[in-house]
């Protein structure tokens, strides 16, 4: 029996009509789902978004919870997330195993802050002759500069993703240095990005979108506003110099 083939396919931002054809192709040739929640006993964000384009009726349907933990290249990881990959990387070699094809729908585009590659990671560690095959989404990134109305960048424009979460104190020197900047998550960071833009005079240059093409988007100017409020978890700020 041969081996099946295991696909992380990113699903897009929100909108379901925003998912590619590829995407909706590999899930509907996949029986088995492994669908990523971020709590415990909750539902899946990526799996509603396949859910709103296509059926699933009839799928080994897994909702796996991966723990909102940071993850930090090059330490040693939090064993509870290590626990999650181990025990998703299980479920889908033992599918594999019986020749059936699994797909892990991702939010996004897989090659963007994705669960998924840590999955492959421990999945080949463990099987080295697994078959992996990546299918890019829109990401929340591109969506996000859609809503906005405005380019990421342009020209010789010099672009820097940073998770919000992780900033290490090198702010300033990050918003000096480049012409455009996405934050990520920053849900739990206005209150100390937003002092900074404006002693940078950079208020101006910034636009704010919560929950980016998931239904209740709003996109947000004055950022000063936003000081105190609290935000949704998918709020993603993009700043650019050069208008």
């Amino acid at each position: 029996m041969n081996k099946g083939t295991f696909y992380v396919v990113g699903v897009g931002p929100g909108d379901p009509e925003l998912m590619t054809l590829k995407a909706t192709k590999i899930l509907d040739k996949c029986p088995a789902w492994l669908a990523p929640a971020a709590r415990k006993n909750g539902d899946s964000t990526a799996l509603t978004i396949v859910n709103g384009a296509m059926q699933s009726e009839g799928k080994d349907i897994l909702i796996h919870h991966f723990p909102m933990k940071k993850v930090l290249s090059g330490t040693e990881q939090d064993s509870e997330l290590q626990d999650a990959w181990e025990a998703a990387a299980l479920w889908v070699n033992e599918k594999l195993e019986n020749g059936q094809d699994v797909a892990l729908p991702t939010l996004g585009d897989p090659a963007i802050y994705c669960t998924g590659f840590y999955v492959c990671e421990t999945l080949l560690a463990r099987h080295p002759d697994v078959n992996v095959e990546i299918i890019p989404g829109i990401s929340a990134i591109g969506a996000t500069a859609a809503a906005a109305k405005t380019p990421l960048c342009l020209g010789d424009d010099k672009l820097v993703v940073i998770p919000a979460v992780f900033e290490n104190g090198d702010l300033r020197e990050t918003l000096e240095t480049f012409d455009s900047m996405v934050f990520m998550k920053v849900y739990k960071s206005m209150d100390r990005l937003v002092p900074l833009l404006k002693e940078l005079n950079l208020l101006d240059k910034a636009v704010l979108v919560e929950r980016t093409s998931m239904g209740a988007e709003q996109v947000h100017h004055d950022l000063e506003s936003l000081i105190g409020r609290e935000l949704h978890y998918f709020s993603t700020l993009i700043v650019r110099k050069r208008k």
